[in-house]
């Protein structure tokens, strides 16, 4: 099933067209994105609308359902449980990934958007499993939830030194707020 774009998809492809923003047009062109649980491939379009070049953006998504949808979009994608069928060569300026975030229950397992027991165990592997990925200077864009438990992301993702910034908040409802946090080396 594809992930349709909603309010995360939105926040997050909003961060993304102010990071294109903040560049120069040489550097728009030269960047390698990785659009990560693409989806419907929301992040990787605005990235392209941005500036980068489609030949550099690559989507990639575990179901394959999704990737079929992406490549009929005309964008390279790979099926892929995070990085497990990424070239370990490759890397990335930018890394995008709208992370599945709710807490698993008896009602909703599926991997669009659960991230685990805690609603966080994905997103705790992406970030150990993203630094021999990301280029000298690279960045990861991550999209998470009030529900995934942020102190314990933040905390890990200073233990694997990354240098952290919060760069949007929304709520969206009466006990959740979206965030949109930089990460880099």
């Amino acid at each position: 099933m594809v992930y349709s774009p909603s309010d995360d998809s939105f926040l997050l492809a909003r961060e993304v067209q102010k990071y294109f923003e903040s560049l120069e047009k040489s550097e728009k062109e030269n960047i390698k994105v990785l659009d990560m649980g693409s989806g419907s491939g929301i992040q990787a379009l605005t990235a392209i609308n941005a500036g980068a070049s489609k030949s550099n953006v690559l989507c990639a998504d575990i179901d394959k359902e999704a990737i079929a949808e992406l490549k009929k979009q005309n964008l390279s994608a790979a099926e892929s449980d995070l990085y497990s069928n990424i070239e370990k060569s490759n890397r990335f300026n930018l890394i995008i990934f709208n992370a599945p975030y709710l807490p698993a229950d008896k009602y909703d397992k599926k991997p669009d958007t659960t991230a685990g027991k805690k609603g966080n165990e994905i997103i705790i592997r992406f970030l150990k499993d993203s630094k021999p990925y990301l280029a000298e200077k690279g960045i990861i864009l991550l999209l998470f939830s009030s529900l995934s438990k942020p102190k314990s992301i933040l905390s890990q993702a200073k233990k694997l030194k990354y240098k952290i910034k919060k760069l949007s908040e929304e709520n969206v409802g009466m006990m959740e707020s979206l965030f949109v946090y930089k990460f880099c080396l």
